[in-house]
């Protein structure tokens, strides 16, 4: 977990509480990527907006090839996400 505050799930309100429950529906559970910005969560919602325009839109690359590109860079810069 971040060593940063976060917002617990119980703890969000409003638009958070809003992006935290679509997370739910769409994975099961708030990732702690997500749960880093949830500070301030329109950051939070452009951040995902973002996320899913490139893993999700059209593309030359298959979703496979994103994910992988996407790992190559998480173990090059050191991050266990």
């Amino acid at each position: 977990m971040a060593w940063i505050k976060t917002v617990a799930d119980d703890e969000a309100t409003g638009l958070l509480k809003v992006i935290y429950r679509a997370a739910h529906e769409r994975a099961g559970r708030v990732f702690d990527i997500t749960r880093v910005m949830s500070l301030n969560p329109h950051t939070l919602r452009a951040s995902t907006a973002f996320y899913q325009a490139a893993m999700s839109r059209p593309s030359p690359l298959s979703r496979a090839q994103r994910e992988l590109l996407a790992t190559v860079v998480s173990v090059t810069n050191g991050c266990r996400y």
